[in-house]
C-alpha cells in the first residue's frame, strides 16, 4: 500500500498527553524560546483538539507565571535541578488546570500525574500527585499569603509592576489586570474592497455578532474567536486580524497617492498590508532585518493580492545600505523594536521572556534605527515613531530626546480622541476601548 504524503506520524511519549507536551514547551519557554516559535515547531503533528488545549496551557500559564511559580516553589522543599526543569513545569501546568481552568479537579490531576509518566520520568508522578492534591485542601491558605505581595496578586514580574507603577501611577493596576484578561479577536476590514457596515452584514448573516471600533474606521471586534479561515472574505483579502490599537498607525502616516513610502521594520506585514489598503497608488518599500520574519510579510501580501504593489527585502534599519537606503521618503513608518510591554495581553509569555535589563538595550536600539533612517525622510515629509510598549523610556522620553538632538524634525501634535496625550505623542493602554498598549508620534522634517 502507498502510504499518503499527508499521513500524521503516529504520537509517541508527551505527543500523546498534551500536558505533557504542554509542560515540555512551557520548559523551553522558560529558557529563552517563544511560544509562538514553539507552536509553529512543535504542534505540526498534534491534532487540532489537542492543539487547543495545548496552547489554552501554556498560554494560561505563561499569564499567571509569577503567582503559579512562587506558589510551587511554596509546596517544594527545594528547587527542581535543571535537568528537571519539565516536571517544574509541570507542576505548574497542574496548578493553572486547578486554580483556572473548568477542567474537573480529579481528571486534572490524573492527567497530569499521567504526563509525568510520559516525559519518561515516573519518579515524578507521586511527587505530582501529593502536591496536587495537597493544593486541592489547600488553596485557600496559599492564594491569601499572595496578597501581601502586588507582584503576585497582580501576576506580574516585581521590574514590570514598578516601571508600570513608575510610568502610569493612576493607571497601573488597570493595565496589570488587562494583562491577565484574554483579549478579543478584532478584525481590520479592508475598505478598498468592502465597507465596514457591509462587513459586519456578511458577519451577521453567518450568525457572528461583531461591533465597530471607536476611532478605527477600518476596525471590529468580534464576539468569539472563529478560526480565521471560516470568516467571509478572509482567503479573498477582505479581512485581516488586527489589533485596534495597531490599525491606528496606517492612519496617523496618511500616505498619499503616488508618494514614495517606507516600511522601516515591517515583519509581519500588518501595517504593511494597511498602507496598500488606505492607499493602493504608493510606492511602498518595506524592510526587515528578519529574513525567516520577513517572509510572513510575503505571505501576508500574497492573501491580500497586495504583493505586485510593494517591494519587499531584507535590511537593517539601523544600518541603512542597498538600493531602498539610496532613495528619500515622503512617509517613513518607524514601527520599531521595543519590549512589547503593549500586548501582553496577547503574548503572555513575554512576562516570562523580558527582563528588566532588557529596556536599556532596547531603547539603545531604538535610537540608532531613529538616528539612521531620519536622513532617508524628505523636506516636509512625515515620521511616524511607534511602539507596542507602555514604557516612557521606549516612546516619549525617546523621541524628546531626538527633538532636542535634531532641530530639523518638528511634532506633529496629534489630535484624536482615543487614548492618552503625552509630553510628545499618544498612547493607548491595554484594555481601553479593546485595544492593546501602543505608541505613536508623528514627526516632520522642516525645510
Amino acid at each position: 500500500m502507498v502510504k499518503s504524503a499527508n499521513t500524521r506520524k503516529p504520537a509517541t511519549g508527551a505527543a500523546r498527553n498534551p500536558r505533557a507536551l504542554a509542560a515540555k514547551l512551557l520548559a523551553k519557554l522558560a529558557g529563552g524560546s517563544s511560544l509562538t516559535v514553539l507552536f509553529q515547531e512543535e504542534l505540526g503533528q498534534v491534532t487540532p483538539a489537542d492543539r487547543a488545549l495545548i496552547k489554552a496551557i501554556c498560554f494560561g500559564v505563561a499569564r499567571y507565571w509569577p503567582r503559579l511559580n512562587a506558589l510551587t516553589e511554596g509546596f517544594l522543599n527545594k528547587p527542581m535541578k535543571a535537568k528537571d526543569r519539565d516536571i517544574h513545569c509541570l507542576l505548574l501546568v497542574g496548578f493553572y488546570q486547578l486554580l483556572y481552568m473548568r477542567t474537573a479537579d480529579h481528571a486534572a490531576v490524573a492527567e497530569t500525574v499521567e504526563a509525568a509518566r510520559r516525559l519518561k520520568k515516573p519518579w515524578a508522578a507521586g511527587l505530582i500527585n501529593g502536591v496536587l492534591r495537597r493544593l486541592q485542601r489547600e488553596q485557600a491558605l496559599h492564594l491569601a499569603r499572595l496578597k501581601d505581595d502586588p507582584a503576585l496578586l497582580h501576576a506580574c514580574p516585581d521590574w514590570l509592576l514598578k516601571r508600570l507603577q513608575g510610568a502610569w501611577p493612576e493607571q497601573w493596576q488597570q493595565i496589570a489586570e488587562a494583562y491577565n484578561r484574554k483579549p478579543p479577536m478584532s478584525l481590520r476590514v479592508n475598505l478598498a474592497k468592502v465597507s465596514r457596515q457591509d462587513y459586519i452584514r456578511e458577519l451577521t448573516a453567518g450568525s457572528q455578532l461583531s461591533r465597530p471600533i471607536p476611532d478605527v474606521p477600518s476596525g471590529l471586534v468580534l464576539d468569539g474567536t472563529p478560526d480565521v479561515v471560516d470568516l467571509p472574505g478572509f482567503a479573498e483579502g477582505w479581512v485581516s486580524v488586527q489589533d485596534g490599537g495597531a490599525q491606528l498607525a496606517g492612519c496617523l502616516l496618511d500616505p498619499r497617492p503616488g508618494q514614495r513610502v517606507l516600511d522601516a521594520c515591517a515583519a509581519p506585514g500588518g501595517k504593511t498590508g494597511h498602507l496598500l489598503e488606505l492607499e493602493c497608488s504608493i510606492e511602498l518599500t518595506a524592510i526587515d532585518v528578519d529574513r525567516d520574519r520577513l517572509q510572513r510579510v510575503t505571505e501576508n501580501l500574497q492573501r491580500l493580492q497586495l504583493s505586485d504593489s510593494v517591494r519587499v527585502c531584507q535590511g537593517d534599519a539601523a544600518k541603512p545600505d542597498g538600493a531602498w537606503a539610496e532613495k528619500l521618503y515622503d512617509r517613513i513608518l518607524l514601527d520599531v523594536p521595543c519590549s512589547a510591554t503593549g500586548v501582553i495581553r496577547r503574548h503572555p509569555d513575554i512576562k516570562v521572556l523580558r527582563r528588566d535589563a532588557d529596556i536599556a538595550q532596547l531603547v539603545q536600539k531604538q535610537q540608532e534605527i531613529l538616528v539612521a533612517v531620519w536622513p532617508l525622510l524628505k523636506p516636509g515629509g512625515r515620521l511616524l515613531y511607534a511602539t507596542c510598549s507602555v514604557l516612557p523610556e521606549e516612546n516619549q522620553q525617546q523621541v524628546e530626546r531626538f527633538l532636542a538632538q535634531y532641530p530639523d524634525a518638528r511634532e506633529q501634535i496629534i489630535e484624536a480622541s482615543w487614548g492618552h496625550s503625552c509630553s510628545v505623542g499618544r498612547q493607548t493602554l491595554p484594555g481601553e476601548a479593546t485595544m492593546d498598549g501602543f505608541y505613536y508620534a508623528c514627526l516632520e522634517k522642516l525645510n
